[in-house]
């Protein structure tokens, strides 16, 4: 399994090795599995997924952004030798000598959304500064959900509808391919309490985080679904 090499400038602090199956948190607070002790580090700032063979940064609306090779993004999927930089401090992913990579291609690897830097923090600044004043600004308008293709597809989908489908048939909101899925395969549900997916036909059931879905769940954010030839995330949107 690769490893994340933690370092501030040149000295090289601590090495922590990514597990099978298991979320590795980064962030200020101690019930991180990777705590950085700094005031520009948010208390839950980023995570690291597997998800199949790769493994999935996603930073978790940290004030500060994450950067993967200079490049400020919401989620990236790491490659050998990345440099992540959170606050002041760098963190190397890489694999043991020798050690097999999984094929970009095959699970999407290569696509990874970023956000310009500039118009990023134009974007932070109008939604946490009050015009005129200078004081925080509390969001009260509900995020929209949206799905965002980390394999099988590209862009984003919005929740906008109070359903959307997934699934092989031709009206369809997400349409998807495979042997075993559902003409209707799955469903969203734009509820009050949140976001539902809910299985609805088909041999292969969704997965969500890897574990397939029997009947409905609800999506937390940050959430990873699979369904069929299609991997997904699921994020807010304010």
């Amino acid at each position: 399994m690769p490893t994340l090499t933690l370092k501030f400038k040149e000295n090289t602090i601590d090495e922590y090795r990514l597990e099978e199956g298991k979320s590795l948190t980064i962030g200020r607070v101690e019930n991180n599995d990777v705590v950085i002790e700094n005031l520009a580090v948010s208390g839950h700032h980023a995570k690291i997924d597997q998800v199949g063979d790769g493994f999935l940064l996603t930073d978790l609306h940290s004030k500060n952004g994450s950067f993967v090779n200079d490049q400020l993004v919401q989620s990236h999927w790491l490659k050998d030798g990345d440099k992540i930089v959170i606050g002041k401090h760098t963190l190397v992913f890489g694999y043991a000598e020798g050690e097999e990579q999984p094929d970009d291609a095959a699970t999407g690897m290569d696509q990874t959304m970023v956000m310009d830097t500039d118009e990023y923090r134009k974007m932070l600044e109008h939604a946490t500064k009050s015009p005129g004043t200078g004081a925080t600004k509390v969001l009260q308008e509900r995020p929209m959900g949206v799905l965002s293709y980390l394999s099988g597809g590209q862009g984003n989908v919005e929740l906008s509808k109070k359903l959307t489908k997934i699934g092989k048939k031709s009206d369809a909101d997400i349409i998807v391919s495979g042997l075993m899925v559902g003409g209707t395969a799955a469903t969203i549900s734009k509820r009050p309490q949140g976001y539902s997916l809910s299985y609805v036909e088909g041999i292969s059931k969704p997965k969500v985080n890897g574990k397939s879905v029997k009947e409905s769940v609800i999506l937390k954010e940050f959430d990873y679904i699979e369904i069929g030839s299609v991997k997904l995330q699921f994020i807010l949107k304010n």
